[in-house]
């Protein structure tokens, strides 16, 4: 019976009885969203594309500069560079140390000029004693100054009391040099042994 019926006709019913638009609207969404997605990959592609020339210009000229900075750096410049430095800080330190001798040395000598300068105030400015009818006990005192100093300690008076109140013992072998003031609650003994030493 369905044999007898014009092909054409079956063909129309068949169709009509197919409710195909909603197919074709997502066949027609899924095309859309297949040419929106190509073109945002091809958009990426794009920019990593474009960042990588940028990462590729930025290795050439960092591998130029680094090849500039290579030729330039000469390790046996460097050594010697060094070694220089070196030498120089070994000189500059000495040199420091020399001063360092030097300037104790100067103490030392100024000391003992300041001590020569006391004994000549104290022999007044005729040359003889200054305390006139007490000479011998000047005398005295400059024969103990002389006997001290000998040893290598300069006795120094205060310039308001007239006390003998500060020492200087200088060890010229050790190189060493002290200052001590005297207090008059320690015993002579105590500062004697002191001296001993020092000496």
């Amino acid at each position: 019976m369905l044999l007898e019926e014009d092909p054409s006709t079956l063909i129309r019913h068949t169709i009509s009885n197919f409710n195909i638009a909603p197919d074709k609207a997502a066949v027609s969404r899924v095309s859309e969203s297949l040419s929106t997605l190509q073109q945002a990959r091809e958009l990426r592609l794009r920019e990593a594309e474009a960042s990588l020339r940028r990462l590729a210009r930025n290795l050439n000229t960092l591998a130029s500069q680094h090849a500039e900075l290579t030729a330039l750096h000469s390790s046996a410049q460097h050594a010697s560079e060094i070694a220089r430095l070196d030498t120089q800080k070994f000189r500059i330190a000495k040199a420091a140390s020399d001063l360092e001798m030097e300037t104790e040395r100067l103490q030392a000598q100024l000391a003992e000029l300041n001590a020569r300068l006391q004994e000549l105030e104290l022999q007044g400015v005729d040359g003889g004693d200054a305390a006139g009818a007490g000479g011998l006990l000047e005398d005295e005192v400059l024969l103990r100054l002389k006997v001290y100093r000998s040893l290598g300690i300069e006795i120094e008076r205060d310039s308001k009391d007239g006390e003998f109140n500060r020492v200087v013992v200088r060890n010229d072998r050790k190189g060493d040099v002290h200052v001590v003031n005297i207090d008059r609650k320690f015993s002579r003994f105590f500062y004697a042994n002191y001296f001993w030493q020092c000496l």
